[in-house]
Parts: C-alpha cells; sequence; structure tokens
C-alpha cells in the first residue's frame, strides 16, 4: 500500500501507471481463473471432461462448420461452442486446436458440391433456415453446416451434429392438437449437451482400448448383416465398438472378453442351459442389455390381413431370471394418446386407386425420460412398436432407474389383447386412458444374485466351472449393469420395398426420424464406459425467456428507458457539473 501512495504522489505517476499496464497484462495471462455463478453451472466442467484433457499426449484438432453470418438462434449456438472449445482449449495445455471454417470457401459451385457430399458421408449435417424478411415481401433461404469435426493422429474423424438430438414441444393437448416446436428451448437443449458431445467425441478417438460388444444369437433373434431389421444397429455399432456374434448355445459369454452382450428380439424359448449361461456372465461382471418382445404383435400382419388380429405370448421362458433381476415384463400392451402416426386407406379415388391418411396410432407411444437419469436426458422422444409395460420388483442390492416410460394418457390392454386399427372408437374408451408415465426401460445397477443360487446340484456346479474355467457363483462379487427394454423394435428398424432398410426410429412414409439410435448407442456406451463423461449429460440449462407478449405491447417504453433516459442522464449530470464548477470557481 505504500508502494503504490508513492506511485500515486510521484510527479510523473501516470508515466509508470502506463508502463506498468501492459506489463501486468502480459502476467496476467498465464492464470486463469473464473467464478461461475450460474445455479446450474452453466459455465463449469464436470471433472471427468477436465481429467481426459489434462491426459491428452498429443494434439486434438476440432473444425468448427457452424460459422459466417448466422441467424440470431444458431448464432447463440455458436457462441457457446466457441465459450465451451476455448475452456477445452485452456485445460488441455493447447492441445485442442480449434479452427471455424466454412467447408468450399472459394470453390466453384461444382467442387462445393462435391465437397458437401464427401462430408455428407463422413455424418455432417446440413440445415436449410429461411428468412422472412417482415419489411421486404420476401424469403431469403440459407444453408447452415451445424457440424464440426474431430481429428486424432490418423484415426477415423468423429463427426458431431451440434444441434439437440431432443425437440423441446409447448404445451398441447394431446387428443386434439398440432404439436409445435418450442425452437428457443429445442437450442437451447443443444447447448446443455456441448460439453459432452465434445468430450464424448475425444474420449472415443483417444481411448487405447475399444470395448467388445457381443450380439448374442440362438433364440431366433434377427441375425445382423443377413437380416436388414438390424441393419442401422449393426453399422451403428461397427462404428465405436468391435462388434461381434456370440452364440448362446455353443458357450458360455466370458466377462473378460465381452464387455456387453445384446439379446435382441428373441422368437423362441431360452432353455434352462441358455439362462444359466447368461446367469453366470451376470455374476463374473458381465453387461447385458435386454430388448424383448413379450408378445406377437407385429403392424406386418394386421396391414397384410386388414383384419384384427390377437396378440399372443411368446412363452420365451425368460420371466424367471428378469424377475430375479429385479424387472417384470407383463404380458400387455402398451397405448398412450400421445402418440405417432402411421399411413391408412380412408377411401378410393375415382379412378380406383386409395386414398392414405395419417391416424394416430396408440400402439406407437412416444416415449420421454421421467428423471434425471443421464441416459435418455435432453433426448427427443423414443419410438417403440408394440411395447408392453413394466414393473419393477424387489430385488436386494439392486438399483432400479426408469430410463423410458410413456405420457400421461395411457392404458393397458392385457393378453389376448385384440389388435386392431381403430382401438379407439367412443368416448368411454378415450376415458380408459387414466394411466401415467408407465415404464418400457429400466436401467438395473447393483450386485445381482443367480436364479440359480442353492439350486444346482454339485455335479452341475463342477460342469459350469470347467466350462467357464471359473466356479459357480451364486451372488456377484462385484456390481453390474443390466438395461431392460420391453419392446425390441426400440433397436430394429423399418424396412420399405422401395429404399431398404431405414433408420433406426423412422415409419416408413414419415420423413422424421425419432431418437431411438441415440437412446440405444447411449445405453450401450453407458454399460461399457467407465470414465464418467456421461456426467456431463446431466447438465440442464434453465431457458430464461422475456415474455413475448409483453415485450411486443410495451416495445415504446423500453425503447425509450434504453436508449433515451441514458442520454437525459448523461446531459443532466453534465449540466450540474458545469453548475458545481461555476459555483465553486465563481469567486
Amino acid at each position: 500500500m505504500n508502494a503504490l501512495n508513492k506511485i500515486l504522489k510521484h510527479k510523473y505517476w501516470w508515466v509508470i501507471v502506463l508502463l506498468l499496464f501492459p506489463v501486468v497484462t502480459y502476467i496476467s495471462t498465464f492464470f486463469r481463473y473464473s467464478v461461475d455463478l450460474t445455479a446450474e453451472k452453466r459455465f463449469s466442467l464436470t471433472q471427468p471432461t477436465k481429467n481426459l484433457l489434462h491426459n491428452l499426449d498429443s494434439t486434438v484438432n476440432i473444425h468448427v462448420f457452424l460459422t459466417g453470418d448466422l441467424p440470431a438462434d444458431y448464432k447463440k449456438l455458436n457462441i457457446a461452442t466457441q465459450d465451451i472449445l476455448s475452456e477445452f482449449r485452456d485445460l488441455s495445455g493447447n492441445k485442442i486446436q480449434v479452427s471455424f471454417e466454412k467447408p468450399g470457401e472459394g470453390l466453384n459451385d461444382s467442387l462445393k458440391s462435391q465437397l458437401y457430399d464427401s462430408l455428407a458421408q463422413l455424418g455432417v449435417v446440413f440445415d436449410q433456415t429461411q428468412d422472412v424478411s417482415s419489411t421486404q415481401d420476401k424469403a431469403t433461404k440459407q444453408l447452415i453446416i451445424p457440424s464440426a469435426i474431430v481429428n486424432y493422429k490418423d484415426r477415423k474423424p468423429f463427426v458431431i451434429d451440434l444441434r439437440s438430438s431432443r425437440k423441446v414441444f409447448k404445451n398441447f393437448n394431446v387428443v386434439t392438437d398440432v404439436p409445435q416446436e418450442d425452437k428457443e428451448a429445442t437450442l437451447n437443449a443443444a447447448e446443455a449437451l456441448l460439453e459432452f458431445k465434445f468430450a464424448n467425441a475425444i474420449d472415443k478417438l483417444t481411448r487405447t482400448y475399444v470395448p467388445v460388444v457381443a450380439y448374442a444369437v440362438g433364440n431366433g433373434e434377427p441375425m445382423p448383416v443377413r437380416d436388414f431389421r438390424v441393419n442401422d444397429l449393426g453399422t451403428s455399432l461397427q462404428d465405436d465398438y468391435r462388434l461381434a456374434i456370440f452364440d448362446i448355445k455353443q458357450g458360455y459369454p466370458n466377462p473378460d472378453q465381452i464387455d456387453a452382450l445384446l439379446i435382441v428380439k428373441p422368437t423362441t424359448p431360452f432353455t434352462d442351459e441358455d439362462k444359466l449361461k447368461i446367469d453366470q456372465y451376470v455374476m463374473n461382471g458381465g453387461k447385458i442389455i435386454w430388448c424383448v418382445d413379450k408378445l406377437y404383435a407385429e403392424l406386418d400382419s394386421l396391414m397384410h390381413s386388414q383384419q384384427d388380429f390377437v396378440a399372443y405370448d411368446r412363452n420365451l421362458n425368460i420371466d424367471d431370471i428378469l424377475f430375479k433381476y429385479g424387472v417384470r415384463i407383463n404380458g400387455d400392451l402398451l397405448q398412450d394418446l400421445n402418440c405417432s402416426k402411421i399411413p391408412l386407406v380412408v377411401g378410393r379415388n375415382p379412378d380406383g386407386s386409395p386414398v392414405m391418411q395419417r391416424m394416430p396410432w396408440p400402439y406407437y407411444p412416444f416415449l420421454t425420460a421421467t428423471n434425471n437419469n443421464s441416459i435418455s436426458k435432453n433426448l427427443d422422444r423414443v419410438l417403440p412398436i408394440f411395447p408392453s409395460s413394466m414393473d419393477t420388483v424387489e430385488a436386494p442390492g439392486i438399483q432400479k432407474t426408469i430410463l423410458l416410460a410413456s405420457d400421461t394418457n395411457s392404458r393397458s390392454l392385457t393378453t389376448p389383447a385384440m389388435i386392431s386399427l381403430n382401438s379407439v372408437k367412443t368416448e368411454e374408451d378415450m376415458q380408459t386412458f387414466n394411466k401415467s408415465y408407465v415404464p418400457v426401460a429400466v436401467l438395473l445397477e447393483g450386485n445381482f444374485t443367480s436364479l440359480y443360487a442353492n439350486r444346482l446340484t454339485k455335479q452341475v456346479q463342477d460342469s459350469v466351472a470347467i466350462a467357464t474355467g471359473k466356479p459357480f457363483t451364486g451372488k456377484a462379487l462385484k456390481a453390474s449393469r443390466q438395461i431392460v427394454m420391453s419392446d425390441a423394435d426400440i433397436v430394429t428398424n423399418a424396412v420399405t420395398a422401395t429404399t431398404g432398410p431405414l433408420p433406426m426410429g423412422q415409419v416408413p412414409f414419415e420423413d422424421y426420424r425419432f431418437a431411438n439410435r441415440e437412446f440405444f448407442l447411449n445405453c450401450v456406451d453407458y454399460l461399457v464406459s467407465n470414465n464418467g463423461i456421461f456426467q456431463s449429460r446431466n447438465k440442464d440449462f434453465t431457458l430464461r425467456l422475456l415474455d413475448k407478449k409483453k415485450v411486443e405491447a410495451q416495445r415504446s417504453s423500453w425503447q425509450f428507458i434504453n436508449i433515451v433516459v441514458p442520454v437525459i442522464v448523461i446531459l443532466l449530470f453534465g449540466a450540474l457539473y458545469q453548475w458545481r464548477r461555476k459555483q465553486k470557481y465563481a469567486a
């Protein structure tokens, strides 16, 4: 303090301060300190992300294509991307190198088109926006590229879609209203996921071990490569994991070699030997995703016959093992009024051709997260096909988390369930949709207890030990995870005669893809990843918006306050200052 006083009393104090300013500014560049005062900690990175950035051994290059003269909503996303990547760069010690560029700048239309085709094949997304001028009678179209490419060494680039995979809709009546997207809330959700998307990309590119995901066969499951119904599943997994086919009839799955086991749409009963193999895999730390259709109910059967049919139990013989692990798939069909639509023939044209109309189909209920779980939070709606309801049951030491559930206008049709094209006929039928948030996908975590504990003879236990190289285990020695879905078609895809296999989550004749793929990949990633990156998916940015009606009504008042009032205040201050000065020195 004394030194500061001496400087200020010096004749040329201002010269000293002027010289010290650039020195202090330069020294401050070596220090970084910030305080996040937001309630949701939107400007703070999670600890797993920080650990990932601190441990980078080489440069990661990120090319962001969302730049240039952008509309206001995308400009906000661009600024948020700049902020998060600036934080990444600083924490990594400049090993994260970022560039914002618009691909194809300076190229002619032909070369630019070829470049865009190549980028599209990599997974880069393009968005066409239309801005309608309020002063001129015209609309301007603009091509936006809300994507980023992450490069690391010589590995395959990782493409990031900066947009949200979750669409937020304004409040609406599911019976009478057409849902309208809340674009501001949707883009806000995109900002909340930026940390996870970039951290996840860097983690997958820099990891030294690629997890093995095994697709179980032997009980009538659709075969990858051969069956187009799991085309998207196989393609999606091959990008990030080592995908293997495991025949459950041929041996015991080894958790030391298989990080996660997929059981997708089995159609034939499991034997006790099959279940014993799966059970011992879980007891030794194995992780499983069950995608099960308990009832036989296929839309093709209904569309081909155009007649009602009865959905019946497949008798898969897995109720007991799932019950032991903490969940029960009920023998019913779940419906909800908040649902997708299917094309139906509602009449004939004069030439005899059918008149098609998309009609609500309660057997296709929209599923969303009802809690803050890190798998399905901030995801768009997931679309099932003829799902069943689920219940969680008592299982000591097992934590259950509902990942997906129906909306607030649901009902269950118990087996034998009659499936009809017109399943809601009267007002009384509408009143039966009185259930809310019925579970369809559940996460189970903890130390599982074997279905066969205290049930096997010494001879059978010895045979298990010989086959697996490990003694029979009645209680899991370490915690494991399982995810159970009561509809296998969440992870399968439709196949049409004209376009072939569609993306997962897309209904024929509808140009919209639900978040089935994102949900499935999140499930797999959650089971096989131990780095904690998923914590950043729990971020939830609160959207604090102005009342648009009030803003419009009070526009002139606020313009006066923000523009005219400051000028008046400055003029008054100047006048007061001059008056005081005149009073002081007039004598």
